[in-house]
């Protein structure tokens, strides 16, 4: 099993909001059934499949690493996975200012499907709205 706490560690580098997973939480998540990480060396991604539904919980590239296609890899790997294991939809839950993360998913094909308002609280005390994008597999 990768170590949590590496985990964590990326996480916190890439998230203030929402918040980043601490290495107790990653580790609980990892044991869970039907939970599977993907990783390459600046990036990892969980996701879960179950009962025909494959959702990305998160996902996290080195700072320092980003734009060079690892996030782009992982979300291909995690589609891939996710039709390995039965899904045949994926969904996933993104900061509606997260721009950059949408613009990856959209290109990956999810389309919007509904919106959380005030779904997301910043340090700062401001709120963001969480977009729920899916698509098929």
């Amino acid at each position: 099993m990768p170590d949590p706490g590496d985990l964590a560690g990326l996480h916190a580098a890439c998230f203030s909001t929402p918040r980043p997973w601490s290495a107790p939480e990653i580790a609980t998540l990892l044991a869970s059934p039907h939970v599977f990480l993907i990783r390459e060396s600046a990036g990892f991604l969980i996701g879960r499949a179950l009962a025909g539904e494959a959702e990305l919980l998160t996902l996290a590239v080195d700072p320092a690493q980003r734009r060079q296609g690892i996030a782009a890899r992982l979300v291909d790997a995690f589609l891939a996975q996710s039709r390995a294991r039965g899904a045949k939809i994926a969904f996933l839950e993104v900061a509606a200012s997260n721009a950059a993360a949408l613009a990856l998913y959209h290109q990956a094909g999810f389309l919007m499907a509904g919106r959380r308002k005030r779904y997301y609280a910043a340090p700062n005390g401001t709120y963001d709205d969480a977009l729920v994008l899916n698509r098929a597999l």
